[in-house]
């Protein structure tokens, strides 16, 4: 069974409701997850870190079943700014005031953003196949734009992306699996239908647009007014990514996924994880190790 021994939680936080599982014992350790998953990605890994950390894994605002609250012109509502804030609520109002945070794919950026943001509260992050936001969009070419379609596709004014979205969730979840992923057996009929599941109520399906634009608009010029100002990462950060995935290949020429996160971050070290974009559902165990390992050192 998925997160046997962890509670549900329903945190209330500012401006709507956020969704966790909570379980283990130890310093805590938040789970943030990205697109198209939930905090249901986390299932092997929250077990395999329970008997030595507490774990929150809880869903995105907008995504799985946390709340989705009214978005604005600007996409606010929807920055990884807004929604590193609400982790900070909930994990404050688990009672823990300083944490240690793993974020993949979106759950990555909120990740960063709230070490940039609320650096009192964090003690250690881990990124798992992401650049900062910012430096990707400076970087975007064909690669990225066929790759990794819903930077561009879900960006898009409103109706387009929410329509295809939602008149086909399953073909959206069907084909990241495929695209981005390399073992389509990591993802049991369960969590996959979870996965579609979340994309049917079109409330949630506007939020993740809505993500999607913060994602090319106003996270850009958060992260470009940061670097402007010579604000960075003060914890220790640890970057995994895809082994057979694009940050493999994509910024060789620059010193690769280490190099970019040293133009961010004070205290940078990191590797490749064996898998697909979704290493953290195909190889667990691996992933799992590394951020314990980061994590206790």
């Amino acid at each position: 069974m998925m997160f046997s021994g962890f509670e549900a939680r329903c945190v209330r936080v500012e401006e709507t409701s956020i969704f966790a599982k909570v379980g283990g014992t130890g310093p805590p350790v938040l789970l943030l997850h990205g697109f198209p998953e939930t905090h249901a990605m986390w299932r092997d890994i929250a077990a395999a870190l329970a008997p030595r950390f507490t774990v929150v894994a809880a869903d995105l605002r907008g995504y799985g079943q946390s709340g989705c609250p009214a978005s604005a012109a600007d996409h606010a509502p929807y920055s990884k700014r807004a929604m590193a804030n609400d982790m900070v609520q909930v994990m404050n109002r688990l009672g823990f005031e300083r944490f240690m945070i793993a974020g993949h794919d979106r759950g990555g950026r909120v990740t960063y953003r709230l070490a940039l943001d609320h650096p009192a509260h964090v003690s250690k992050i881990a990124v798992l196949d992401v650049i900062p936001t910012a430096a990707a969009w400076d970087r975007a070419d064909a690669r990225l734009a066929l790759g990794f379609w819903p930077w561009s596709l879900l960006a898009q004014p409103e109706p387009l992306p929410e329509r295809m979205m939602a008149a086909a969730p399953d073909a959206i979840v069907d084909n990241a699996i495929s695209q981005w992923g390399s073992a389509a057996d990591a993802f049991p009929a369960e969590v996959r239908a979870a996965y579609i599941e979340a994309l049917r109520d079109p409330a949630h399906v506007h939020a993740i647009c809505e993500e999607y634009r913060a994602a090319a608009t106003i996270d850009r010029e958060h992260d470009a007014l940061g670097q402007a100002e010579s604000r960075r990462i003060a914890c220790p950060l640890l970057a995994l990514w895809s082994s057979e995935g694009g940050l493999e290949n994509w910024y060789a020429g620059e010193g690769g996924p280490l190099a970019i996160w040293r133009q961010w971050a004070d205290k940078v070290e990191g590797r490749p994880v064996k898998g697909g974009h979704f290493f953290p559902e195909e190889n667990p165990t691996e992933t799992a190790v590394a951020l314990s390992k980061f994590f206790t050192a």
